[in-house]
C-alpha cells in the first residue's frame, strides 16, 4: 500500500489520509508563514476509508493540515513539524546525498552507547552530538543508540511521549541534520540504533483517534489509555511503515523497541514478527532489539527479534553494589552467588515466583546465544526512573564502577553503556517534561506520588524534594559535563573502559561471542568468571565485598596464569584482591599476556583530550 501522508509527485504533492468515519476530508494549505488557510482542496474517498488527492503547483516546504468534516488536525503521518505537534506539517523531500555505507558489523560485535540527544551536549542538537562521535569511536563502542526522536509535545522530554512517529523532533535539528549524524557515524564505523515506541502514544498531540477511533482498543487498558489496536490493518501498517521509514530514509542499522511486553496483539501473528520481517527483508538486514521484562525467550525464538534487554543482570549487580532492596530490587539477593546464577542462565528468573510482580516470571533461555542478551550497568530507565536520577557512580564509588565495567565488558553478552558512564559522570539523568500547564501539574504530582512506596519517600516532605519534571532546570541538570572526563579518577575510568573494549575487540577469547565456554561461580564475595577452552583461557575475579580477599586464580583452575590488569591501582597485589576491585588473568599455554596487552595494575593516567 502506498504510504499515508504527503509525498512529492511530479510537479505537485500527493496527500493520502485514512479517516474511517469522516464524510468529507480536505487538505488545508497555509502560506509560508502565518496561520491563515490559503487554499482548501477536497480529497477523494477511495477503498477502505483512504482519502487521496494530487495537488499540482506546490512542492517541498508546503505547509498543510487536514480537515475532517470541517475540523482541522495536524497530519499524524507528517514528516516534519517545525511548529510542534499541534501545528501544520511541512512537505519534505529526501535530497540528502549519502557519502558513507553502513559498517558491515554483526550483532556479536556490537557495543551499544545510549544517548539522549538533548542532554548529551550543552547544545542538545544532532550537530553537536556529531562532533562527539570521534571520541566515542576512539573509546571503542561500535553502535550508538538514540532515545526516541519522534515528535512529542513541548521543547524537551525523554521522547517516550511521541505522537508523530514519522516526524523527527524539531528542536534537535532538521531531518537532514539527523541524516548527517547517521552518515558521520557510519564514516567512523559506528552502527546506528533508534529507540522507537509502539506500545502507546503520548498524552498530548495524538490525533490518530480523530481520524479513526479504530486505531485504538479498550480491550487492553494501559497506563496511557487505550492500547494501539493491532487487529486494525492501519495500525499494523503504521508500525511496519514506520520501521521501514527509519531504516530506509535515515539508514538506521537497528531499532530498539520500547516495552514490548506492553504491546497487546491478540492476532495469530504478533506485530513484533512483522517488524522483524521488515528488518530482515532489507539489504543488509537490520537488527531489532526488544525491551521486554517478561524474560520470555519466545520474543527471540518465535517473533524473530534479535536481542532483548536482560535487566536481571543489572538488578542483581545494582543490589550488590548499593545494598538497595526497595521496589523491584526486593526480588534480587545482593550476593555474588545470585549474580553468578543470573549470568550463567542469561537472566535469573526462569519461572520462579517474584515478590516484585506477585506472580511467576520468566522461562529458561539456555539455548539463546550470548548476543541475544543486552546487559547494562546503567541505562536511561535505571538512572532516570530514580527519584533523584542518581547514576551508579553517585550511589557507590568510581572504584566499584570500574570493577563492574570490567565485568560487563568481559562477558560475551551484548553490552550497553549509558552516556557519560565511561567516565563515571556525576550529573544526574532526571525525568523531564514540557507539557502544557494543566497536564504538567498532573505529571509533576504523579511523579512524586509514584515514589510513596519507597521508604525514603514515605513522608510528603521527602517527596517535595524530588525534582519537578516540568522545571527547565531539571532538564539542564541532566546535561553531561564533558569536562569531568579529564579529572582525576574519571579519566582513569575512561582508559579502563577503552582498554577493556580493545581487549574485547582483539583478544582471541574475548572477541568470541559465545556462552558455550562461559563458566560462572562464586566464593564468598568473589565472583569467578572464566571464558575459553583449555587454552587459551581468560579468568576474571571480582571482589564484590567491602574487604580485601586473599585469592589465587589457580584455586579455580590450576594453570600458570598471567596477570593482565586490575580495575584500579593495586586492585590486585600479591595474591590479595582489593574490595570492589576486579582482576583479569590469561592463560595461553605460555607465560605471555594476550596479544598487544602487557600486564599492568591500573589504567594509564593520561587524561583524555
Amino acid at each position: 500500500m502506498r504510504p499515508l501522508g504527503a509525498s512529492l509527485e511530479g510537479t505537485g504533492v500527493r496527500f493520502r489520509a485514512y479517516a474511517s468515519r469522516a464524510a468529507k476530508v480536505e487538505v488545508e494549505l497555509y502560506g509560508v508563514s502565518g496561520s491563515d488557510v490559503e487554499q482548501r482542496v477536497p480529497m477523494e474517498r477511495g477503498e477502505g476509508g483512504v482519502f487521496e488527492v494530487l495537488v499540482p503547483g506546490i512542492g517541498e516546504g508546503a505547509r498543510y493540515k487536514l480537515s475532517l468534516d470541517g475540523k482541522s488536525f495536524p497530519d499524524p503521518y507528517a514528516r516534519r513539524l517545525e511548529e510542534g505537534v499541534h501545528g501544520p506539517a511541512i512537505v519534505v523531500a529526501n535530497r540528502y546525498e549519502w557519502k558513507h555505507p553502513a559498517p558491515a558489523r554483526p550483532l556479536e560485535q556490537w557495543v551499544i552507547y545510549e544517548i539522549h540527544v538533548g542532554a548529551f551536549t550543552p547544545e542538545g542538537t544532532y550537530a553537536a552530538a556529531r562532533a562527539r562521535l570521534p571520541e566515542l569511536a576512539a573509546l571503542g563502542v561500535t553502535a550508538i543508540e538514540l532515545l526516541p526522536i519522534s515528535s512529542f509535545a513541548g521543547q524537551r522530554g525523554w521522547g517516550y511521549d511521541g505522537v508523530a512517529p514519522f516526524a523527527p523532533f524539531a528542536p534537535y535539528g532538521a531531518p537532514d541534520d539527523l541524516r548527517a549524524f547517521v552518515d558521520d557515524a557510519h564514516a567512523l564505523g559506528l552502527s546506528m540504533v533508534l529507540d522507537v515506541v509502539y506500545n502507546h502514544f503520548g498524552p498530548a498531540g495524538n490525533y490518530l483517534p480523530a481520524f479513526s477511533p479504530e486505531y485504538f482498543t479498550s480491550k487492553f487498558p494501559t497506563p496511557w489509555g487505550d492500547a494501539p489496536n493491532f487487529e486494525n490493518f492501519f495500525m499494523r501498517q503504521l508500525v511496519t511503515d514506520n520501521a521501514r521509514y527509519w531504516f530506509e530514509e535515515f539508514r538506521f542499522d537497528g531499532l530498539r523497541l520500547d516495552a514490548t511486553h506492553a504491546i497487546k496483539d491478540p492476532t495469530s501473528r504478533h506485530v513484533l514478527a512483522d517488524v522483524a520481517s521488515v528488518a530482515r527483508s532489507l539489504a543488509p538486514p537490520r537488527v531489532v532489539i526488544a525491551e521486554d521484562e517478561r524474560n520470555d525467550p519466545a520474543v527471540v525464538r518465535e517473533h524473530g527479534v534479535d536481542a532483548v534487554w536482560a535487566d536481571d543482570f543489572h538488578h542483581v549487580l545494582h543490589a550488590v553494589l548499593t545494598g538497595e532492596r526497595d521496589g523491584y530490587y526486593e526480588a534480587f539477593q545482593p550476593t555474588a552467588q545470585e549474580l553468578a546464577g543470573a549470568i550463567e542462565r542469561g537472566w535469573l528468573y526462569e519461572g520462579q515466583m517474584s515478590v516484585a510482580t506477585g506472580g511467576l516470571r520468566g522461562k529458561p533461555a539456555g539455548d539463546l546465544p550470548a548476543k541475544c542478551f543486552v546487559y547494562a550497568l546503567q541505562n536511561h530507565d535505571q538512572v532516570g526512573n530514580r527519584a533523584m536520577g542518581e547514576r551508579l557512580s553517585e550511589l557507590t564509588s568510581l572504584e566499584a564502577l570500574g570493577a563492574a565495567t570490567m565485568l560487563l565488558l568481559f562477558l560475551p553478552m551484548t553490552p550497553l553503556l549509558f552516556m557519560g558512564q565511561e567516565w563515571g559522570a556525576s550529573t544526574p539523568f532526571l525525568y523531564f517534561t514540557d507539557h502544557d500547564p494543566e497536564l504538567g501539574k498532573l505529571v509533576s504530582k504523579g511523579r512524586r506520588d509514584e515514589f510513596k512506596r519507597f521508604s525514603i519517600f514515605s513522608h510528603p516532605e521527602a517527596r517535595e524534594k524530588i525534582p519537578d519534571p516540568q522545571q527547565e532546570a531539571t532538564f539542564k541538570r541532566s546535561k553531561l559535563d564533558w569536562s569531568e572526563r579529564r579529572r582525576p579518577g574519571h579519566f582513569e575510568l575512561v582508559e579502563l573502559t577503552r582498554s577493556m573494549l580493545a581487549l574485547r575487540r582483539e583478544d582471541p577469547v574475548l572477541s568470541v561471542s559465545s556462552r558455550a565456554e562461559l563458566k560462572v561461580s562464586s566464593r564468598g564475595s568473589v565472583l569467578v568468571v572464566s571464558r575459553g577452552g583449555r587454552s587459551p583461557r581468560r579468568l576474571l575475579l571480582v571482589n564484590l565485598g567491602d574487604r580485601p580477599v586473599a585469592v589465587s586464580p589457580s584455586e579455580f583452575d590450576p594453570l600458570s596464569w598471567t596477570f593482565v590488569r586490575a580495575s584500579r591501582e593495586r586492585g590486585w597485589n600479591e595474591g590479595r584482591l582489593a574490595p570492589r576491585a576486579a582482576a583479569l588473568f590469561a592463560y595461553d599455554g605460555t607465560s605471555q599476556a594476550p596479544p598487544g596487552r602487557g600486564p599492568h595494575h591500573a589504567a594509564t593516567s593520561q587524561a583524555p583530550s
